[in-house]
């Protein structure tokens, strides 16, 4: 669904292809904006929260500082696999737009069914209560517990105020997403710096780097959590993926804004839990709160699917120009990895939310059949649908996906 005209004739972010062929967006995102797209959505809360349970399951400081490392590659890896597929089927939508194009409008439907109506709007909702409770934070001090009125009312006005930026003008928001970016990336380098000046004063417990890998785990699972708790704070190498219709000279700068974000980010990440290992023990580290381990999973499934989609062309269509390749051992090794990371919480913390969503995903089939195939839409729902194009600007780009 796109934008179907310009504001003002030079603010609008959609035209038509040359020849009549459909609408399309305008391409405003250039070089350094994807990368600070994708280093933006990377970095969040996870690096603050991920630490503790990456060291729980290791067992150890050098472990789980390996386990950092190994969780840029694999990120880099997944963006490479991406990379690819965006310069295959250049279309926005992300893992949406590839499933429908290889394996059909069932798949891409549940996925998107699932996201639409669950994951996206729960994480939209803990990231803004989290941004409220730290906003609303300075005017009760020494409250331990917050008026939820409020934390709800500013969380919802910082939806609100988001979505209004993004349905304006799409180059104002990456200026915001600079933006956000460049503070999020200073609040880290702060981190580092407080690191490197306890270092240099010679009072940081450098004893957790004498004996780094004392009592590391040797069980498969724990090190598999390990890798899933630190891969939650890399979530985000794939958003450029969804707004590839919006870049500059895709086909160049997808590959160079993911090789630039996605080691940027790794680096500062590293640094980030040396500084943690410095200026805490530990037992600190272990003590504060464990980050919830659970729903995750079904991300791992859709970018495991995505992959397969990638393997399914090298298979079936050996011959569609490609302007860039990764080696075909990336995406299998992705696909192995995906597998694992979907299986590991579910034998390793069976949790009975699991077994919720499974269920939910499931639901997504009748609605599909109903509503999709069969075309049993009440005249309401076709109302409402024409409503938000007119209201949003929006129209499909084609009717056929083949």
């Amino acid at each position: 669904m796109e934008r179907s005209q310009e504001r003002d004739g030079s603010e609008g972010v959609a035209g038509r292809e040359p020849g009549g062929g459909g609408l399309r967006l305008r391409r405003e995102i250039g070089l350094w904006s994807a990368v600070s797209l994708i280093a933006g959505c990377m970095i969040g809360s996870g690096i603050f929260m991920s630490p503790q349970g990456v060291l729980v399951y290791t067992g150890s400081p050098g472990a789980s500082l390996v386990v950092w490392a190994v969780c840029g590659l694999l990120a880099t890896m997944g963006a490479l696999c991406y990379a690819e597929l965006g310069a295959l089927v250049p279309k926005s939508g992300g893992e949406y737009a590839y499933i429908l194009q290889i394996f059909g409008s069932l798949p891409a439907f549940l996925v998107i069914y699932t996201f639409v109506l669950l994951f996206r709007p729960a994480a939209i909702a803990a990231v803004s209560l989290s941004f409220a409770e730290y906003a609303v934070a300075p005017f009760y001090p020494g409250c331990s517990s917050m008026p939820q009125a409020v934390l709800k009312g500013v969380a919802a006005t910082c939806i609100l105020l988001l979505m209004l930026v993004n349905c304006w003008s799409s180059r104002l928001a990456t200026m915001l997403t600079n933006v956000c970016t460049v503070a999020k990336v200073f609040s880290l380098l702060v981190i580092v710096g407080g690191g490197a000046v306890v270092l240099g004063q010679g009072r940081g417990y450098t004893e957790a780097f004498l004996f780094a890998f004392h009592n590391t785990t040797q069980q498969a699972g724990r090190i598999g959590m390990a890798f899933y708790q630190g891969l939650w704070s890399f979530d985000g190498w794939n958003n450029v993926n969804y707004v590839v219709e919006e870049l500059k000279n895709p086909k160049q700068n997808l590959v160079w804004a993911l090789m630039i974000a996605i080691p940027l980010v790794t680096s500062l990440y590293l640094l980030v839990n040396i500084s943690y290992l410095l200026v805490l023990s530990p037992n600190e580290i272990l003590s504060s709160n464990a980050m919830a381990v659970s729903w995750g999973f079904l991300g791992w499934m859709t970018y495991g699917t995505t992959i397969g989609c990638l393997l399914y062309l090298r298979i079936k269509k050996k011959n569609l120009p490609r302007p860039y390749k990764v080696p075909t051992i990336i995406p299998v090794i992705m696909l192995l990895a995906s597998l694992y990371l979907v299986l590991a919480p579910i034998i390793d913390h069976p949790q009975i939310e699991f077994l919720y969503i499974f269920l939910f995903l499931l639901s997504g089939i009748p609605v599909y059949f109903l509503l999709v195939y069969f075309q049993c839409q009440p005249k309401w729902l076709q109302m409402a649908t024409l409503y938000l194009q007119l209201l949003l600007e929006v129209a499909p780009t084609t009717k056929n996906v083949d």
